[in-house]
């Protein structure tokens, strides 16, 4: 007889247990049990800002996919020009369903192509759109053509960034990290063991996102922590990909957001002659414009505008913001809203309401913080 009170257990990443070691405090994010913070976000946060911080992301989807087709079948789901990838080099884009809107966002890695034809390609995508993502593609993929592989569970995946964190990540990597360019990444050894590196994140830090077995991803954690990288949880990942103005799938963008909207219009590529879905609906908005814009505001006062607060104008309604938070950074409010475009300019100035009050805004440029150019180099 089945419980009727009876809830479906939140699933747990290879390094659950290395997080309640060290007292993580643990919160559900899109079916999985996820530390939220370790020694606290504000601490974690200027970690990865001045040091090196780490993050446990295996909950992300992770998909394989190996053919003589598989570029010319991506190309018809994402509006950027994968044909310009070579080995070695990855692009952030989005999967758009009909109507242009984003299915999610998610970053493709060109690993080459063998003599046979054979093309090898790695896909990671957001945990929360892991099943959503498969089945569009499935449905879209001839897979008589190619092979489809969801390693999602299989693989361990922790993000390192930081200004230290390549020196950290390097004394326990064979191959040399230091050419490797943003969007690069390889198959090299980690601590003796097979392992992918890319130089990607969604902190705003120069770092790698290092995919490896759950053994090795084990052993790659504590090795990590011996070296004095900070652990760190969902909490500071949302305070760090927010000044730097990185998307959040599900609030600042979803599946009636197109990337013209978004500010993703460097993801679009409609020189490309390749006929992917949502293209009609993308060269209408080109040709005529947008209807609303996704800006950042920096709040003039103390108080934060979050999720879903209107934005207005002159006592109007003329946007919503989709995220807000206190910046550990820079010490101010900061938020991104989608806006009618005619109030889209930097330095516009709007109100939030804030619980029934108006507090005054500012459009500003996006992102709100960019790493020192010294951060970059090794």
């Amino acid at each position: 007889m089945t419980d009727p009170h009876h809830t479906t257990a939140l699933a747990r990443t290879p390094l659950y247990s290395l997080a309640k070691q060290l007292n993580a405090r643990m919160t559900e994010f899109s079916g999985w049990e996820m530390p939220v913070q370790y020694s606290g976000i504000s601490h974690e946060h200027h970690a990865v800002r001045s040091t090196a911080g780490m993050f446990d992301i295996s909950h992300m989807g992770k998909f394989r996919l190996t053919g003589k087709t598989v570029l010319q079948q991506l190309q018809t789901l994402v509006p950027s020009d994968l044909s310009r990838l070579k080995p070695g080099e990855a692009q952030y884009t989005v999967l758009l369903n009909d109507h242009a809107g984003i299915i999610d966002d998610l970053i493709f890695y060109y690993q080459g192509t063998e003599s046979d034809g054979i093309e090898h390609w790695v896909a990671i995508v957001n945990a929360a759109t892991t099943d959503k993502d498969k089945a569009w593609m499935l449905s879209h993929l001839d897979l008589t053509e190619m092979t489809f592989q969801d390693c999602s569970l299989d693989q361990a995946l922790i993000a390192v960034q930081g200004p230290d964190a390549i020196a950290k990540l390097q004394t326990l990597v064979q191959e040399d990290l230091s050419p490797i360019q943003a969007f690069g990444h390889l198959d090299g050894t980690i601590l003796g063991k097979p392992g992918f590196l890319a130089r990607t994140g969604y902190t705003g830090e120069d770092g790698f996102e290092v995919m490896v077995s759950p053994e090795v991803g084990i052993d790659l954690w504590k090795a990590l922590f011996t070296l004095g990288v900070v652990p760190c949880g969902l909490g500071c990942r949302d305070t760090l990909r927010l000044e730097a103005a990185m998307a959040l799938y599900g609030q600042d963008i979803d599946d009636t957001t197109t990337p013209l909207e978004a500010g993703l219009g460097w993801l679009v590529h409609l020189d490309s002659k390749a006929n992917f879905v949502g293209r009609p609906t993308l060269e209408h908005q080109k040709q005529h414009g947008v209807a609303r814009r996704l800006v950042g505001l920096q709040m003039q006062g103390r108080n934060i505008a979050r999720h879903d607060y209107p934005v207005m104008v002159n006592g109007k309604g003329i946007g919503i913001v989709t995220s807000g938070t206190q910046s550990p950074t820079l010490g101010q409010a900061i938020a991104l809203a989608y806006v009618s475009p005619e109030f889209s300019k930097p330095g516009q100035p709007l109100e939030v309401e804030i619980r029934g009050k108006l507090h005054p805004a500012i459009v500003v440029k996006r992102p709100f913080y960019r790493r020192p150019p010294a951060a970059a180099t090794l």
